[in-house]
């Protein structure tokens, strides 16, 4: 795909992933965009580069608005491979160009490269770069989610050029939001938004209500977001900010999703009482198997849901291990403010719902306990106990729901 304008004299000139399905460890089922950005101006500068195997795709994006050797600048808002690998073919055709980037970013962009004869500049929050008739503002965004992570607005153009805030894995040749959502549905760029955020940003949200919080006191005026992965938002971006802003503040719905997995399907019949439970005390509800479902889109169910209920055969004493693989991978994002219990099946010793349970207390959840267990299959009176344990605690999650 050719280059596109984004804003007068500023185009996109990155690449679409079409085929990838990984993304360092969750599914990606709709690919991936890299976005860059060339300013076309007194002094050329492009923002970012992309990952080192589609370099080709960038360059001939340049070429095709302008000889890269004129390229005089190169702002690097962040680091990690998928933006920053193809910096050494781009130095290659633009030796004389000025690096700008965070301290953090010089020191890691020096593990990947040799940068003994590049040129830098180390910029921090508040330092301008003028490239004629355009003025970028550089933002530190540490921890946004890598520690040299910036972002840069072009105030002529009310541009905000925000590095992974505000994107989305979705493989598209629509490049802004009207055009995905002309072609797909506004429901379907939601999902890919809190996947996102769920997967890679949901660690950082005091430091996103934060960062945003800052914009808004530096008077930063925006009517576009242009994000390194994903569609750019021109129709509304006042609305992925409040997206963004609802997630940060733990939004979520009055829901209980139920995660598990089974060995001998003893557990998974457990689930169906205790969904009954759930949904009798008039509370949505829904069942997710991990072995039937990516982990990453579990993770983004238990992040739209109030509250999740785990559901863990015994084997060898701890947690099956699928089980055990989602909740490392939920304790490394740290959620806040969701409501928790454990249930399973064990044959001639337990202890996996005893583990589940210490989990959560590493993680700071609201614990409901006890949890439920029972010897191989459940029988009548273990589905009874099953149902008012779903009962009872979606009666709890609805008093803990109140106080957001």
């Amino acid at each position: 795909m050719g280059a596109v304008e984004v804003k007068p004299g500023i185009y996109w000139v990155g690449a679409i992933d079409w085929a990838i399905r990984d993304f360092h460890g969750y599914v990606t089922p709709n690919g991936t965009t890299y976005n860059n950005y060339l300013i076309l101006d007194r002094h050329v500068t492009l923002v970012d580069t992309v990952k080192h195997e589609f370099c080709h795709y960038t360059i001939d994006n340049i070429k095709g608005l302008t000889d890269p050797a004129g390229i005089e600048n190169i702002v690097i808002n962040h680091i990690e491979n998928d933006h920053a690998t193809s910096m050494g073919e781009i130095m290659e055709l633009a030796p004389n160009a000025l690096i700008h980037i965070t301290e953090r970013g010089k020191k890691g962009l020096d593990r990947f490269f040799d940068t003994s004869r590049w040129k830098f500049r180390i910029v921090k929050t508040g330092d301008t770069l003028n490239t004629g008739t355009k003025t970028i503002t550089f933002l530190e965004t540490p921890m946004l989610h890598w520690p040299d992570s910036m972002m840069s607005y072009v105030k002529e153009d009310k541009l905000l050029i925000s590095q992974d805030g505000f994107g989305q894995h979705l493989a598209s040749a629509a490049r802004f939001d009207d055009e995905y959502c002309d072609q797909c549905s506004t429901v379907e760029l939601e999902h890919a938004v809190r996947d996102y955020y769920a997967n890679i940003l949901m660690p950082f949200g005091q430091l996103i209500k934060a960062k945003i919080a800052e914009i808004q006191k530096l008077g930063l005026e925006i009517d576009m977001i242009a994000p390194d992965h994903g569609v750019i938002w021109r129709e509304d971006p006042g609305k992925i900010v409040k997206m963004y802003l609802d997630m940060a503040n733990s939004k979520a719905d009055l829901r209980v999703v139920i995660v598990y997995d089974t060995m001998w399907h003893s557990t998974e019949y457990m689930t169906i009482p205790i969904m009954e439970g759930i949904k009798a005390a008039g509370v949505e509800v829904e069942v997710i198997k991990l072995r039937a479902t990516p982990m990453s889109e579990a993770t983004k169910r238990f992040w739209e849901s109030r509250a999740m209920l785990l559901g863990t055969p015994t084997l060898n004493n701890i947690m099956f291990p699928t089980v055990a693989e989602f909740l490392t991978y939920l304790r490394g994002l740290r959620p806040k403010n969701r409501m928790v219990g454990a249930f399973g099946s064990f044959g001639w010793g337990g202890g996996a719902v005893k583990e589940a349970y210490a989990v959560f207390k590493q993680m700071g959840l609201e614990a409901v306990e006890p949890g439920v267990e029972v010897l191989y299959r459940p029988g009548p009176e273990d589905e009874k106990k099953c149902f008012e344990f779903g009962k009872q605690f979606a009666e709890k999650v609805k008093e803990y729901h109140q106080k957001f």
